[in-house]
């Protein structure tokens, strides 16, 4: 039975989650007649944030009329079969890409959770006994029945007074901006930015513009920086030169959702360029190529949100001599493989996966080249290889780190600081606030004073559990 509400008397937003940090994305819109929750991910990073999954929500799940997800990335989407499994019974709106996406990223999640409590009660070295999964992949695969595909741009109503519109967000396939509509309150417009892409995206079209907006809220992921793109490319052959020449692996630790994809993408133009040599491409990760499929098969029916130059090629992601790696019993074999080779394995912050053990393999061997493709949040292995350190903690044991680490930010697909205020200037004029979120705190106040320097802009970084008004 659905628990009673105490409805508020004008409509507001909460912000339960990447508010302060880059995870955790979780909005939620009261309004008299409706409870709306865009995006459900998990916290990812520091052990602090990770124990916030743990947590109970902050509104029982039962009161949540509807939900939207701006992508299928787990930061967004992650805590959705915790939320079904706790009580919230509508339709989960996404894109058709992102259900798709989701339908892959979210079992493999519950899979890999019950698969990490399971290899730390073997072999003891968790605090808690016995170590459990924060949801199984039996959970995830009731949740994802929930997902109702949205096409893009067309405007549904998903509870009373509450319409949605859906816009490419050029992130990763299927990613959305979500408009907001309140009909009962003025026609007051909320636009989510979700994760916004970037202009010159391999694959994807660029972000649609902002249009009308009243409030945004948009992320703040790269808000202190702007992307070196020429020199991330240069950077990415010369490292895999350097490393092939010494006869070592370059492990990729790579999102397995769109950040393979790019990468493939880059490598199959540096070998046609005669600018790498060829050796062989392990793809370890079977939730990768399951999103490699999706991303062929998007590619193959021109879906909105892709480039359409990519339909003249027989292949965007062919990149030499690539293996599929899906079973784990050819995955440890690459530890008997000989001679130069490339694995692209997830996670992209080497959270957990089967880059982990690849990792832990490999960093002590100085021939070894770890590129880092992506965003790396605070407390994870990734962010912890960036910032130099000499030695990483790994599946109960400390590794020692001889290995060379490259730190390729501008591999990110998320905009950079001039990207996100030249999305901001495609509104039909300055919203009434910016909320910034989804950053780490000198990223959101960077971009903060930027914006606010601007004639007739307030932006606000906003604050964990803050509720604010949108009337």
């Amino acid at each position: 039975m659905t628990a009673s509400v105490e409805r508020t008397q004008v409509p507001v937003l909460s912000f339960l989650g990447a508010a302060g940090t880059v995870t955790g994305s979780r909005f939620l819109i009261d309004t008299p007649g409706a409870r709306v929750l865009i995006d459900a991910g998990m916290f990812q990073g520091l052990k602090g944030l990770r124990r916030r999954n743990w947590a109970p929500f902050p509104v029982d799940p039962s009161t949540i009329d509807a939900v939207a997800v701006t992508h299928a990335h787990v930061d967004h989407t992650g805590y959705l079969p915790a939320l079904v499994r706790d009580g919230y019974a509508g339709p989960i709106h996404a894109t058709h890409g992102t259900t798709a996406l989701a339908r892959i990223v979210l079992p493999d999640a519950g899979h890999l959770q019950e698969e990490e409590a399971a290899y730390a009660n073997r072999k003891g070295f968790s605090k808690h006994h016995p170590a459990r999964p924060l949801y199984t992949e039996a959970d995830a695969r009731v949740a994802v029945e929930r997902f109702a595909p949205q096409p893009f741009h067309r405007e549904v109503e998903v509870a009373p007074g509450v319409h949605l519109t859906m816009r490419p967000a050029g992130h990763i396939l299927g990613s959305a901006t979500i408009s907001v509509r309140l009909a009962d309150h003025r026609d007051r417009r909320i636009v989510f930015s979700g994760d916004l892409g970037r202009p010159q995206h391999p694959i994807l079209r660029p972000p649609d513009p902002v249009g009308a907006a009243d409030i945004v809220v948009m992320e703040s992921t790269y808000g202190n920086r702007r992307h070196d793109d020429a020199g991330a490319l240069d950077r990415l052959r010369d490292a895999i030169v350097t490393t092939v020449a010494r006869g070592g692996t370059v492990v990729i630790p790579a999102f397995a959702v769109d950040r393979t994809e790019v990468v493939l993408f880059h490598l199959r133009e540096l070998l046609a360029a005669g600018a790498i040599p060829e050796v062989p491409v392990f793809v370890d990760s079977p939730m990768a190529l399951s999103a490699l499929r999706v991303y062929r098969e998007a590619i193959a029916r021109g879906e909105t949100d892709v480039d359409p130059r990519l339909a003249d090629r027989a292949d965007a992601f062919g990149a030499g001599h690539i293996t599929e790696i899906r079973d784990v019993e050819r995955s440890k074999a690459l530890a008997d493989h000989v001679g130069p080779c490339i694995i692209v394995s997830a996670s992209g912050m080497a959270t957990g996966g089967r880059v982990v053990h690849h990792l832990a393999r490999l960093l002590p061997d100085h021939r070894t080249t770890v590129l880092l493709v992506g965003f790396q949040a605070p407390g994870t292995r990734g962010r912890q290889l960036a910032e130099g350190a000499r030695q990483v903690k790994m599946l109960g044991r400390y590794v020692p780190v001889r290995a060379d680490v490259v730190d390729l930010a501008a591999f990110s697909v998320h905009a950079d600081q001039g990207e996100l205020v030249a999305w901001l200037d495609t509104a039909d004029r300055p919203p009434d606030t910016v909320y910034l979120v989804h950053g780490e705190p000198d990223s959101a106040a960077a971009l903060e004073t930027v914006i606010g320097e601007r004639d007739g802009w307030l932006a606000v970084t906003a604050r964990d559990g803050e509720r604010v008004r949108l009337d």
